[in-house]
């Protein structure tokens, strides 16, 4: 059933309005097939961007949406409800845009922005390397400078839209040390460029996740976003935000996972009452229907807070950490309500609940998640 919702305006609403009859109108029909057979949604995001939704955060006069992050994140739950796999891409694309939006030169963004705000390129975002996951401070992919720009040469890893992407947002080693680090507006394709086989995942079958490798390719000069070794500063500034959109997938996700159940638990009976009727069952239910309440109200906290202009990283951190534990906890739950069939591809929970368990990974692990909130709590 529809999550009743508390939107700051009328066209919050209609924008609310609009992702469902999308969503169920172009994502819900096709999931199945898609994650089952591992196809690549082709056109998908052409859908997204021309319905507006691939750029809700920033400014109008960049080609943005121009919607408070709380609006956008509410959108993003929408999604995931309907396919994790392309809510999860979403929510990557922002992210890969947060740099050039936020941090870009005038000339780069009046050169780039419109065409990324509108979904015409998509992005993905290559921060990770097979040594340097939850410490980005171990980046050894290096972007070294030439008289024209810079040679890139090193490997990256689990790029969400890897080898799909119309840009990335690279992070590569501009010189030694931990402040050596820069960002680049890349494009998805370069001589020198390529990208391994789709990793075998456990669940978000049909948005591919790859290693990149450069060798050698050259960037031009104003490819380079911010200045030389901002890179780190430009990479968490960005996550905090990225941290918020896991956290509103991982809620849609758990919506999805409670209505399954709560539907099948209205149906299904036994010793002659719905199942549902149960405590046991019904118990169990309500802890569901708590969890996925407390992940949106702990992720819209924080995207008020963003909004407002106030400090919110801690605040992302707890977010991503709740409802992505709430995620794991609550299509766990599903499969159980569901008994033995919740354990086959007859219905989705089984699904959900190998999708979940990125969820809890990506972005900063959740023990990164609560390293960054302990810190927080320490004082200086």
């Amino acid at each position: 059933m529809p999550v009743d919702r508390l939107l700051p305006s009328e066209e919050a609403q209609d924008l609310i309005a609009l992702t469902r009859q999308l969503a169920d109108r172009e994502m819900a029909p096709i999931v199945d097939t898609h994650e089952r057979k591992e196809t690549y949604p082709e056109g998908l995001f052409g859908v997204l961007g021309e319905a507006g939704l691939l750029g809700l955060p920033y400014a109008e006069d960049l080609g943005g949406g121009g919607q408070p992050y709380e609006v956008y994140l509410q959108v993003l739950e929408e999604l995931a409800a309907r396919w994790a796999s392309v809510a999860v891409a979403t929510s990557v694309h922002t992210l890969a845009a947060f740099p050039l939006i936020t941090f870009g030169s005038d000339a780069q963004r009046e050169r780039w922005a419109e065409d990324v705000l509108s979904g015409a390129l998509v992005g993905g975002y290559s921060l990770s390397e097979p040594q340097a996951g939850s410490d980005a401070s171990a980046i050894a992919c290096k972007a070294e400078p030439t008289p024209e720009g810079y040679r890139v040469t090193g490997s990256k890893a689990w790029i969400t839209h890897g080898g799909k992407a119309d840009f990335y947002a690279l992070f590569a080693r501009t010189a030694p040390g931990g402040h050596g680090v820069s960002c680049f507006f890349a494009p998805g394709a370069a001589d020198g460029l390529s990208f391994g086989l789709p990793e075998e995942k456990m669940g978000l079958h049909a948005v591919p996740t790859t290693a990149a490798y450069w060798d050698g390719a050259l960037l031009d000069a104003d490819r380079l976003i911010g200045t030389e070794g901002q890179g780190l500063e430009i990479a968490f500034s960005a996550l905090d935000s990225g941290r918020l959109g896991i956290a509103a997938c991982a809620t849609g996700l758990a919506q999805a996972a409670l209505d399954a159940a709560v539907a099948y638990a209205n149906e299904r009976t036994t010793f002659g009452r719905r199942i549902i009727d149960h405590q046991g069952l019904g118990f169990l239910l309500a802890d569901m229907a708590a969890a996925v309440g407390s992940a949106r109200a702990t992720y819209l906290d924080a995207a008020r807070r963003r909004d407002a202009g106030r400090d919110y990283s801690r605040h992302a951190s707890i977010a991503k950490l709740t409802a992505t534990d709430a995620a794991m906890k609550v299509t766990t739950d599903a499969v159980q309500v569901f008994g033995g069939y919740g354990y086959t591809r007859d219905y989705p929970v089984e699904r959900y609940m190998r999708e979940a368990k990125i969820m809890q990974i990506f972005e900063g692990t959740n023990q990164i998640q609560r390293l960054v909130i302990s810190r927080g709590l320490a004082t200086h």
